[in-house]
């Protein structure tokens, strides 16, 4: 099947087209195409579904139409790729991706539901790889010209160079770093993803432990929402791929960078540990402070100027996780119990959140206070 950089419905490129220039001699064919299209038989079903934020209707043939007839007609259509579709049914479906669990559901039984595509096209897909390709052979240009400089202006700088700790750079690091191509804005995603990977406390810290992670991709909010909790992170066999939710629920923004980082140095820990037990809530707290102390800027831009957080953000101090080597789930909401476990619970407001926040710095300052005051005591 040829694929297509348009979407646009059959409809809607017909109406594009400009029929004054046409001359009389093709007269007599464009009568035969008018007649050919009044033949053609009428959608028994029509299901309109929501594309980059522009509806499309899809028409159905016959009255048993099926979800699985959805797909097939999506993929020929709209040249979007089973293997790229999800969609995202309200109220209550929730998200759905091929292969279904229930492909003969009736199409029906989704006309008053609002069913959003979620899907990037082959070639939107090839178009995003090149870039990322291009953009590493850029950036790896850069760097081989930054370094002959400073081979050439610096000679002595070279005999002090920490050569153990390049190497050490090469092999502990977030090898292969992707975003999610279908979710808007991938390139924005890219660029907080590499941040994170350029962490001067997350490369620190990773470099002590000899962390080396092959995959570090963002998550899809939509397959990691529920009405009890929100994944934040995953870590699938201890360190193969890492996950992290990037986005708000909305996919309108981008959460606290904060947030994430503390949610990265969680899963970081599951490299070695995946039970939650006092083995792991020190080895967690240890990256936490040494990616804190590697934190000398204390705040963040991102490359294009934007700030990235504000100091207290979504789902600050509010983690709880599943653990374990095969997708441990770092989760928000819940109440905290002993030694860092909790149950699951409804997700907190982000008034509860900022709140609880407050608190907590407000302890720490006193604490803080009461440590200074005991120490001055004669």
């Amino acid at each position: 099947m040829a694929e297509h950089e348009d979407l646009k419905p059959a409809a809607e490129l017909l109406a594009d087209i400009d029929l004054d220039g046409v001359h009389s001699d093709v007269h007599s064919h464009a009568s035969l195409s008018d007649s050919e299209d009044e033949n053609e038989p009428e959608a028994v079903l029509k299901l309109t579904v929501q594309l980059h934020n522009k509806p499309i209707e899809l028409p159905f043939y016959h009255a048993d139409a099926t979800l699985q007839d959805l797909s097939d007609t999506v993929a020929e259509d709209l040249h979007i790729p089973p293997s790229n579709q999800k969609f995202l049914i309200t109220p209550q479906t929730g998200l759905l991706k091929p292969p279904f669990k229930h492909p003969t559901l009736p199409l029906h039984t989704l006309l008053d539901k609002k069913i959003v595509l979620m899907g990037a096209t082959s070639t939107e897909v090839q178009d995003l790889e090149s870039d990322l390709h291009a953009r590493r052979t850029r950036l790896s240009r850069r760097a081989a010209a930054l370094a002959a400089a400073r081979s050439t202006h610096n000679k002595p700088a070279r005999a002090t160079r920490d050569w153990k700790r390049v190497q050490d750079d090469a092999r502990y690091t977030f090898h292969t770093i992707t975003p999610l191509p279908y979710l808007p804005n991938p390139s924005k995603s890219l660029r907080y993803l590499e941040r994170l990977a350029q962490d001067a406390g997350i490369k620190a810290s990773m470099r002590k432990h000899g962390f080396s992670v092959g995959l570090l991709t963002e998550m899809d909010p939509a397959e990691h929402t529920t009405h009890e909790s929100r994944t934040l992170g995953l870590n699938r066999n201890r360190g193969e791929v890492i996950e992290l939710r990037l986005r708000t629920d909305a996919y309108d923004g981008y959460r606290d960078y904060r947030v994430i980082r503390k949610t990265l140095c969680h899963e970081l820990a599951h490299n070695v540990w995946g039970e939650h037990d006092r083995k792991f809530w020190d080895l967690c707290g240890e990256i936490e402070g040494e990616v804190e102390r590697g934190d000398w800027r204390r705040g963040g831009k991102s490359v294009g100027g934007q700030e990235f957080y504000n100091g207290v953000g979504e789902g600050e101090g509010e983690g709880v996780d599943g653990g374990g080597w095969e997708g441990g789930e770092y989760v928000l909401g819940g109440a905290a119990g002993a030694g860092g476990m909790s149950g699951v619970g409804a997700p907190l407001s982000r008034r509860e959140i900022m709140a609880r926040a407050a608190e907590e710095r407000m302890r720490k300052q006193d604490e803080a206070k009461r440590a200074r005051d005991a120490a001055a005591a004669p």
